[in-house]
């Protein structure tokens, strides 16, 4: 008797569920979602959990300020109303750690996420550390709510399971999958407003190209991702000192 793993569950917490599934419900994603049932996407509205008879699930910041604040009874209410397996507890902030490919590859080997979105100043923290939410940010940039960057952490998370792209051999050379940015891409027509297709991706021979496209990709890292280039080296140099121990 053969077992089936249940899809990937995405459920997003939100005051806004019509925004959804914008994006997540079109291409491959959508496909894998709708036709494939490798994912699923479940909304929940978290006004829903408000027993202020206004509907309110929000109030000023304790210590004042502008703005407001989501209660933590409301939020913690749409937490514990989720049922089946424990999925990590996400938070959409802009003062959370930087969403990478690294944890993105963790979660996608989950039963599934839960993304909570908040609006105003944000949620009571308390609410945050009582449930174990893990704070992730999409940029340096700060959003007006969080269902934007809650669509892409579910993007980056489902299009890494397996059936849900196309080939599985275009995710080993993409950014970030080992530290390094990914090399540009070209298709025909070979010359395009006077710019040329580089004549190696031409020339049919695989090392050459494989060569070219390494430098592409180490070049751009420096130049793009300072950052990113200096943890590359470091590793190089722990992976050399290793095979020279051995």
């Amino acid at each position: 008797m053969s077992f089936t793993a249940p899809p990937f569950l995405a459920t997003v917490l939100t005051m806004f569920p019509e925004a959804f599934p914008g994006p997540l419900g079109v291409s491959l994603i959508g496909t894998a979602w709708r036709e494939k049932g490798l994912w699923t996407l479940d909304t929940v509205d978290i006004r829903a959990f408000s027993t202020d008879t206004r509907g309110f699930l929000d109030d000023t910041p304790a210590g004042g300020g502008p703005g407001a604040v989501l209660k933590a009874d409301v939020v913690a209410r749409a937490v514990d109303s989720l049922p089946g397996p424990k999925r990590p507890l996400l938070y959409m902030s802009a003062r959370g750690r930087p969403l990478t490919q690294a944890r993105v590859k963790e979660w996608a080997t989950a039963d599934g996420i839960v993304v909570l979105c908040g609006r105003f100043e944000g949620v009571d923290q308390r609410v945050l550390d009582a449930r174990g939410f893990e704070e992730v940010s999409v940029g340096d940039a700060v959003l007006a709510g969080g269902e934007a960057a809650a669509m892409v952490v579910i993007e980056a998370c489902v299009r890494l399971i397996p059936g849900v792209l196309g080939s599985g051999d275009s995710l080993s050379s993409e950014s970030f999958e080992d530290g390094l940015l990914e090399h540009p891409q070209y298709t025909r027509p070979r010359t395009f407003e006077g710019l040329e297709i580089p004549e190696v991706l031409l020339s049919g021979d695989h090392k050459k190209v494989a060569e070219w496209r390494q430098a592409q990709r180490e070049q751009t890292t420096r130049e793009r991702r300072p950052d990113l280039w200096q943890a590359h080296l470091a590793n190089s140099q722990v992976k050399s000192a290793k095979l020279e121990e051995k």
